[in-house]
């Protein structure tokens, strides 16, 4: 028993008064910590999907195309609304 005590003892002793870094130091001798420059991270905006537009197509009997349209953004109904004109009545008539 008496040796194991020692052993710890003599253990404790050599980790509590190891090597410890001086202060007297010269500067040169610090290792620099190197300089980290943090970058911001790009954020990608990733396009919405363009919003559905519901279009109901009506033709009467003289072969006279109507359409009601209806979604949630405007500007996207708007511009089915202008390749419906340009497809439907741009059409030659039989």
């Amino acid at each position: 028993m008496k040796p194991t005590l020692f052993l710890c003892i003599l253990l404790m002793l050599t980790i509590a008064c190891g090597p410890q870094p001086s202060s007297t130091q010269n500067p040169s001798d610090v290792p620099k910590t190197p300089k980290v420059v943090i970058e911001k991270e790009k954020v990608e905006k990733e396009q919405p999907l363009p919003s559905e537009v519901k279009i109901r197509l009506k033709r009467d009997g003289k072969d006279n195309y109507s359409w009601e349209l209806s979604g949630s953004d405007v500007d996207q109904v708007l511009k089915v609304n202008e390749k419906l004109k340009k497809r439907l009545d741009g059409e030659p008539k039989k």
